[in-house]
């Protein structure tokens, strides 16, 4: 089905309900792998980073990772989940060429973690509840390159190539109960639910969760049924979306897409799809399996994993201020309106502005910036505030110098302009285009001379009494000084020459 044949989102959403179920995948950031001492880090030569355990090898033995389980659990807690008082790993069976021990180790029955919910705040500032079913441990697998095709996946490809330095990989799959109830805002809430995940295990510390990167993805399973009706549709599985924005469309377009398929009387079929970045679509992958297929046992060469109490307890007295708790007082350090807060929030410069006052500058400067000019540029550079070519410490020294008078907002934005692109840091740039505000009194002087002289029509009405006509004289000032200038200081200098009260 093409993206012509789509039912449109407010038809579909009169006929039909969406029920959703997100799967994320978190990426630990251990220094080794789950249930083996191979690294973990980034950049290294193809299977460079392997040995017997992780490749699958006859008699090697795996070891599980204590800081993955320790991360399991802070991850469960953070996420209001009950914690197992035992529980074990399992052999998820299946072939595929990424896992070469034709079997993943992860957890079926008994995950870690279980019962959870995460309150998640859309735009407009409604809470939405989104609740947990699971939270458990597992292994990643390798990676496949697929060499000659046109689109980079398998179909049409001469052959591939398989790298093993990620099988291993330490994860956590965080698998919520089905969402139901959020009507035409499910594509919302599936953004909003990631969005707030990411930062809570960027708060916990337990990985950076850089999804373009992959270190989190996120499975979006989606399926219709008709308005009324109590019983779930036939679900799709979106696998692997990289992105906030991407979650967001692959709901809303398998909404739609679903909604075509039942609507012309078709069946939907149960099955894994792509997303496509380029135009939001999504396509058929492999026909989905059910948990049976999978022929899942207890591994036998792990023994079962059983935090103590008192050890669950002292991990959850060490969680670190979430994320909503230190949004909440961040806007009330900041004394801004819940609406601004949102604004901020929704624009991805909560962290930058924290930063910014970190390096020094006013938070109310900080915000004005970020808001502000940036938010300006990101907008037109179809970009987010944090992928702009500047620092939050450079967006302090501007601040800096705008407060200590070396710069107006004028100044400032093209010191701004010239550290986008490029030039340097704010002082090297000011230095290089020769941005300073003019502060030598006998300039300042003889530039307001020169306009209450060139405009003595205007001069005789503010000596006559109309005060606010001194705004004329003022641009002309900056005009002559290419906006150099300090305006405050010329209006005082415009009025005290005509001898009128400020």
């Amino acid at each position: 089905m093409t993206v012509t044949e789509l039912v449109s989102y407010e038809d579909a959403l009169t006929t039909y309900d969406p029920v959703m179920g997100l799967e994320v995948h978190v990426e630990l950031g251990t220094k080794t792998k789950m249930f083996c001492g191979c690294s973990t880090s980034l950049g290294a030569d193809a299977n460079s980073q392997t040995c017997p355990t992780c490749l699958g090898m006859p008699g090697s033995l795996p070891v599980v990772n204590a800081v993955g389980v320790e991360s399991a659990v802070k991850i469960g807690l953070a996420l209001n989940c009950s914690i197992a008082e035992w529980c074990r790993f399992a052999r998820k069976n299946y072939f595929y060429p990424d896992m070469p021990k034709n079997f993943q180790t992860s957890q079926y029955d008994e995950p870690i973690a279980f019962d959870g919910y995460l309150d998640v705040q859309l735009e407009d500032g409604e809470i939405f509840r989104v609740e947990i079913e699971r939270a458990h441990m597992e292994e990643d697998t390798g990676k496949s390159t697929h060499v000659g095709g046109a689109t980079g996946r398998i179909h049409g490809a001469s052959h591939s190539l398989l790298d093993y330095n990620r099988a291993g990989i330490p994860l956590i799959e965080i698998v919520t109960k089905p969402i139901q109830g959020a009507g035409e805002r499910a594509p919302e809430v599936a953004k909003a639910y990631v969005a707030e995940l990411r930062e809570l295990i960027k708060a916990l510390g337990v990985s950076e969760a850089r999804m373009e990167m992959g270190q989190m993805r996120c499975d979006v399973n989606l399926s219709l049924r008709p308005k009324g009706v109590e019983k779930f549709g036939t679900r799709s599985e979106t696998k692997n979306v990289n992105s906030l924005r991407s979650v967001e469309r692959a709901a809303r377009f398998e909404i739609q897409r679903h909604a075509a398929v039942l609507s012309s009387g078709g069946t939907i079929v149960q099955e894994t799809r792509h997303f496509h970045e380029e135009d939001g679509s999504t396509t058929p992958g492999r026909i989905k399996e059910e948990a049976e297929d999978y022929r899942y046992f207890p591994e036998p060469d792990l023994v079962p994993v059983a935090p103590s109490r008192e050890w669950v307890e002292e991990l959850r007295k060490g969680l670190p201020e979430l994320p909503r708790v230190r949004r909440n007082r961040l806007r009330e350090e900041w004394g801004v309106s819940e609406h601004d807060m949102q604004s901020i929030l929704n624009a991805g410069a909560v962290d930058l502005i924290v930063a910014t006052t970190e390096a020094g500058a006013d938070s109310a400067a900080a915000r004005k910036w970020w808001m502000g000019e940036l938010a300006r540029r990101a907008n037109e550079d179809g970009t987010d505030l944090a992928a702009l070519a500047i620092t939050p410490e450079q967006v302090a020294r501007v601040a800096a110098l705008v407060a200590e008078g070396s710069l107006n907002d004028k100044l400032a934005r093209q010191t701004i302009e010239g550290v986008l692109a490029g030039e340097g840091d704010p002082d090297t740039v000011v230095e290089k285009r020769g941005l300073k505000v003019v502060s030598d009194e006998g300039a300042l002087g003889k530039a307001v001379d020169e306009a209450i002289e060139s405009n003595a029509a205007i001069a005789d009405k503010i000596r006559g009494g109309k005060v606010a006509a001194a705004g004329a004289l003022v641009g002309a000032v900056m005009k002559a000084t290419r906006g150099q200038a300090d305006a405050a200081r010329v209006r005082e200098l415009i009025l005290e020459k005509l001898g009128v009260e400020g």
